[in-house]
């Protein structure tokens, strides 16, 4: 009974975040057959031992029963729902929020990274957005690095007796953030023209003003989620988890 009230109350949250966000356009994940190969090769292997890790310790998490499920493929729902929303930039490109930043507080950054990785692979067959040959870069960029630093942010901040929502919005806008740094440098390092440093400026400036509202919006909804989270009793487990 209480696990079906849950799913119903988390069917009307997406419902909101539906309505209440702008309707995509674009897409921004880098994009098939883009890469140099050598690019490809490179962030494929670099990404592996994240999803490998990963994997072990979402199976572990997932034998913690019915309610671990429920929520592993909450986590996951949220990062598909904010990740495929594709908003135009100004300086003509587009970007999008990650919506990493919920799960790496709930399940910590390596779950976090193979919840990222399937999310992914679905958008790149079923939403051309992105792609498989830059699954890797893709997956490093907004499922490893913001993930991680999500993460970071919010343990240090709690540590250091910052107040749970501040925590919880810096890490998930600093992550979002961080996601877009981390693909301007992969793209200054397969197309550095004149100057790397120079390059990594270019793609950053493209994204930059678009971003940053955008990364303060997704803190502000990660905190929202977690706080209705926290209502539910299936799921206090992980958000007390979180919270320490």
């Amino acid at each position: 009974m209480v696990e079906g009230m849950l799913k119903t109350k988390f069917g009307f949250l997406f419902l909101l975040i539906f309505l209440l966000i702008p309707t995509p356009v674009l897409a921004m994940h880098i994009m098939e057959g883009f890469l140099p190969v050598k690019w490809v090769i490179f962030w494929n292997l670099v990404t592996l031992p994240f999803v490998v890790v990963g994997f072990i310790r979402l199976q572990r998490e997932a034998t913690r029963g019915p309610g671990a499920k429920l929520m592993l493929a909450f986590a996951g729902a949220f990062i598909f729902v904010l990740s495929a929303l594709k908003m135009p930039s100004v300086t003509g490109s587009c970007s999008h929020p990650t919506g990493t930043g919920l799960a790496a507080i709930l399940f910590g950054p390596f779950i976090t990274t193979v919840l990222g990785f399937i999310v992914l692979i679905f958008q790149a067959l079923l939403l051309a957005h992105g792609g498989l040959t830059t699954l890797g870069a893709n997956t490093f960029s907004m499922a490893v690095a913001g993930p991680l630093v999500a993460y970071g942010v919010y343990k240090g901040l709690q540590k250091a007796g910052v107040s749970n929502n501040f925590s919880i919005f810096l890490g998930a806008m600093l992550g979002d953030l961080v996601t877009y740094i981390v693909t301007s440098v992969q793209l200054a390092l397969a197309f550095p023209g004149s100057s790397f440093s120079l390059s990594v400026l270019k793609f950053m400036g493209i994204f930059a003003l678009t971003q940053i509202p955008l990364a303060i919006s997704e803190g502000l909804l990660t905190v929202l989620t977690y706080n209705f989270l926290s209502r539910y009793e299936d799921a206090k487990i992980w958000v007390e988890k979180g919270e320490h």
